[in-house]
C-alpha cells in the first residue's frame, strides 16, 4: 500500500465506520460497506434487518393518522394510488397555473431521458395557493409520513421527464431497481395522464417487504465484487431481473397507466422503474421525496422540516452544490426560466 493510500485510509476510517449507522449504501465508496469479508460475516444483512425492524416499528406508531383503506393498500402493495385526489375544479386551476408559468429550472440527462425539475419554493406556493393547501392536508401529510416512516417534510418539485431523446442509450431508470436497502418515500401527482407507452410507474407488488427471501438475496448481492457489477448497483441502488424476482418469490413488475390528478405514494425500497416510453414525450408531475437515516428510533426531530426552512431546502442544496461543484459534483444544470412542458 502506498503512503498516500495509507494516509487516506487512516483519515477516512472513522467516517467509514460512522456511516455504518446511517443510510450510506455505496459498496464502492465505503470499503467497510463493500467488504466481502465483513459481508460474509453478515454486516449488510444485519444493517438490512435492523433498518427494516425500525421502519416497521415507526410505521406502527404513525398508522393511526392514516385512513385504513390507504394503510391496507400500502401494506399489500408497497404503494397507494389515489385518483381525483384534488377536487376537479381546484386541480384544473392548479395545473394551469403551474404549466402556464415560466419558472427557474434545472435539468439532468440520464441515457435518453432528460429530467427537468422546478423547486416548489415559497414563491411557487404563494403563486399557486391550491398547491400549498394540498401539501397541508392532514391526510396527505399523514400518508407521506407513514410511507417515509418519519414525520418529515418531503422535498417537492414540479418534474418533467422528457423521454426517448434520439441518439442516446436507454434510460437507466427503466430498469427495475430498489433505491436503497431501507424504506424511503417517493410520490407522484400526475398533472397529465400517463399512458402505458409513456413511461408509466412500474412496481413489483409487495416487494417493499423484507421477507426472508429478500434478506437472503440482499446477503448474496453484498458478496459481489462492486467493481464487477453495474455502477448503480454498486452504489447501493440494485438493478434486478426476472430471475432475481423468482429467487425472492415475488411476482412480475406491473406497469400502471394513470389518469391526471392521480397521486401515487410508494416505498422505493420496493422494486420499481419508469416503464419504457415508446416515443418522444413529456411526462409532468409533482414529485416528492423523503429519506432519512434508517437507524433513528424516533419519529420527528427533523430540523430541516421546520416551516420557513423546509420550503427553501432545494434552493439551498442547489446553491451549495454549485459552490462546491469542483469537489462534490453538480448533476443538476441551470436552464433558463421556462414552463414545465414545451407542448
Amino acid at each position: 500500500m502506498s503512503l498516500a493510500r495509507a494516509l487516506k485510509t487512516i483519515t477516512l476510517s472513522p467516517i467509514w465506520f460512522i456511516q455504518l449507522g446511517t443510510g450510506a449504501k455505496s459498496f464502492l465508496d465505503n470499503p467497510l460497506i463493500g467488504s466481502r469479508r465483513l459481508n460474509r460475516m453478515g454486516l449488510h444483512r444485519m444493517r438490512v434487518k435492523i433498518a427494516d425492524g425500525l421502519a416497521r416499528w415507526r410505521r406502527s406508531r404513525l398508522a393511526r393518522d392514516v385512513p385504513a383503506s390507504w394503510r391496507e393498500e400500502f401494506e399489500r402493495n408497497g404503494f397507494v394510488v389515489i385518483e381525483n385526489v384534488i377536487p376537479e375544479d381546484e386541480f384544473s386551476g392548479l395545473r394551469d397555473a403551474l404549466l402556464g408559468t415560466a419558472w427557474e429550472a434545472r435539468e439532468m440527462r440520464q441515457g435518453d431521458a432528460i429530467t427537468r425539475r422546478i423547486a416548489v419554493d415559497p414563491a411557487m406556493l404563494n403563486a399557486v395557493p391550491a398547491l400549498a393547501r394540498f401539501f397541508e392536508r392532514k391526510d396527505i401529510k399523514a400518508l407521506f409520513h407513514y410511507v417515509a416512516t418519519y414525520r418529515t417534510t418531503p422535498l417537492h418539485y414540479v418534474q418533467t421527464i422528457v423521454s426517448n431523446c434520439p441518439g442516446y442509450e436507454a434510460d437507466p431508470q427503466e430498469t427495475l431497481h430498489a433505491d436503497s436497502f431501507h424504506a424511503s418515500m417517493k410520490a407522484w401527482l400526475f398533472l397529465r395522464p400517463v399512458a402505458l407507452d409513456q413511461g408509466p410507474f412500474t412496481y413489483v407488488r409487495g416487494s417493499h417487504r423484507f421477507t426472508p427471501e429478500r434478506i437472503q438475496w440482499e446477503y448474496l448481492r453484498s458478496l459481489a465484487d462492486p467493481k464487477a457489477i453495474d455502477r448503480l448497483s454498486a452504489r447501493g441502488s440494485p438493478r434486478i431481473g426476472e430471475a432475481d424476482l423468482e429467487q425472492m418469490s415475488f411476482g412480475p413488475a406491473e406497469a400502471l397507466p394513470m389518469p391526471a390528478n392521480t397521486l401515487i405514494v410508494a416505498d422505493t425500497a420496493g422494486f420499481h422503474a419508469r416503464g419504457p416510453a415508446q416515443q418522444w414525450g413529456e411526462r409532468v408531475e409533482i414529485w416528492s421525496y423523503a429519506r432519512r437515516n434508517p437507524f433513528l428510533p424516533w419519529l420527528g426531530g427533523d430540523l430541516l422540516s421546520l416551516p420557513g426552512i423546509a420550503e427553501r431546502r432545494i434552493g439551498w442544496l442547489w446553491a451549495f452544490r454549485d459552490r462546491f461543484e469542483k469537489y462534490i459534483g453538480q448533476p443538476w444544470q441551470k436552464c433558463e426560466a421556462r414552463p414545465p412542458v414545451d407542448s
